[in-house]
């Protein structure tokens, strides 16, 4: 039942998107009741549930929806949908830790009937602007990734562009405002009762301290729709942008990249860049905005996790040759070890050591999983050792041998199999300009 109604929610998606890209003027007025539909709300459920989110400020869990009932909550909301009576809660509002820096990201965390209905919408809109999306933006879409864009950093410097302009957008989900969204919006859609769905979620505001912000700009990080709405707000810098004249521009969300061949084009890039954020109400972040200069034995620049830098090839057949290499950055290496000494924390010494391994080899295979397309095989297998070393020590703590470290490295290595921690040794795939960044031998899988 559930592959049938999913079959069906993608066969209207296929349908929105179709229309959307034969008739790029064309505004769609006929929307409201896809939201509602009983299968689209099925599958924005489904949705929420895997992401399995915190309860919003009704301290509603994902655990008590399941026990209300999942079908008598959809229909609540179809109902209070189909009637206009819908209103959302204002969002939790917490603070989360950035990965490898001391600074946090705030967070609005929505209840799960509204995260429902956002993932809803989310799900009939998305197909309209996704006809509309230009190549160089990779964040958040269907069938694109971070590693799509790293490949063209790959191809463009291998080009000789080898002048990077790098930046990000400064608190940009919280700053766009609900105006020019909303602008952005109604150019491919004019059903007024979804255009006053989006106001209601924009305005629903968030809880903080007991007291609740409603602000005239943003669009809250962490709900389902957010990301979406802020890349149909930054369509507008995309389709402006003018790569001929200053160069290729990679976007994932609100992280920025331009590729130039000279340094008069980055500068002309970044003045442009500027002046396009400007014009929408955002700015760039100035402590991450810089222009790099790619040479051998020169700086590099961070970009979705790696460090990117220009090296010479090390085998007798590549040493004629200088290429982008990437391994993991410096700030993704600081969020691994915290994360394992997390794992591996006196806290957890109760636990059974089997636990601790497993919990060590999902986050290992996850973080390997990303940083393994890159030259990253040194960074991988330090940060393997880095874990060794600190079960190591949660055994030697867990035996009350607090003292005898090499102990515990003797319990671990003389295992046979280093009681289960897998081994991340021969997993990266170096990346190649011009050739599918997943490598032949995987796509053949």
């Amino acid at each position: 039942m559930a592959a049938v109604r999913g079959d069906r929610v993608r066969a209207l998606q296929h349908v929105l998107y179709r229309a959307a890209k034969a008739d790029p003027g064309r505004r769609f007025h006929s929307l409201r009741d896809k939201v509602y539909r009983e299968d689209v709300l099925q599958r924005a459920w489904y949705a929420v549930r895997r992401n399995n989110g915190a309860p919003g400020i009704d301290k509603i869990t994902l655990a008590d929806a399941e026990e209300y009932g999942v079908t008598r909550l959809l229909g609540e909301l179809a109902g209070d949908l189909r009637e206009g009576a819908w209103r959302p809660l204002p969002a939790r509002r917490v603070l989360i830790p950035k990965p490898g820096s001391s600074e946090r990201r705030p967070l609005a965390i929505a209840a799960v009937r509204d995260r429902i209905v956002q993932a809803a919408v989310k799900i009939v809109l998305e197909p309209v602007f996704e006809a509309d999306f230009l190549p160089c933006s990779f964040g958040f879409r269907p069938k694109r990734s971070a590693h799509d864009g790293l490949q063209v950093l790959i191809d463009e410097c291998w080009q000789g562009r080898r002048w990077v302009v790098e930046t990000d957008i400064a608190n940009c989900f919280s700053a766009i405002p609900h105006e020019k969204l909303m602008q952005a919006v109604e150019e491919r859609i004019s059903d007024q009762g979804v255009l006053k769905l989006l106001r209601v979620m924009l305005r629903a505001g968030v809880m903080e301290d007991g007291q609740v912000r409603r602000e005239v700009t943003g669009t809250p990080q962490g709900g389902p729709a957010s990301p979406l709405l802020c890349n149909i707000y930054l369509h507008r810098l995309d389709r402006a942008w003018d790569a001929d004249r200053h160069g290729v521009l990679v976007r994932y969300c609100d992280d920025l990249v331009v590729m130039c061949a000279t340094r008069q084009q980055a500068d002309a890039a970044l003045e442009r860049l500027t002046g396009l954020l400007a014009g929408l109400g955002l700015g760039p972040k100035a402590a991450k905005t810089r222009i790099v200069r790619l040479e051998e034995g020169g700086e590099g620049f961070d970009f979705l996790g790696f460090h990117h830098r220009l090296v010479r090839g090390r085998t007798p057949k590549s040493a004629h040759l200088t290429f982008l290499a990437r391994w993991p950055a410096r700030k993704a290496v600081q969020h691994a070890r915290d994360r394992i000494r997390e794992i591996t924390a006196r806290e957890r010494l109760l636990l059974p050591a089997g636990w601790i391994v497993e919990d060590l080899n999902r986050f290992l295979r996850g973080w390997a999983g990303y940083f393994r397309y890159g030259n990253s095989a040194l960074m991988l297998g330090q940060i393997r050792n880095y874990a060794l070393e600190r079960l190591a020590l949660w055994l030697s703590k867990k035996r009350n041998r607090r003292r005898a470290w090499g102990w515990g490295i003797k319990q671990v290595l003389l295992s046979p199999d280093h009681m289960g921690l897998i081994i991340l040794d021969g997993t990266v795939i170096p990346p190649r300009p011009f050739r599918p960044w997943r490598g032949q031998a995987e796509r053949r899988r």
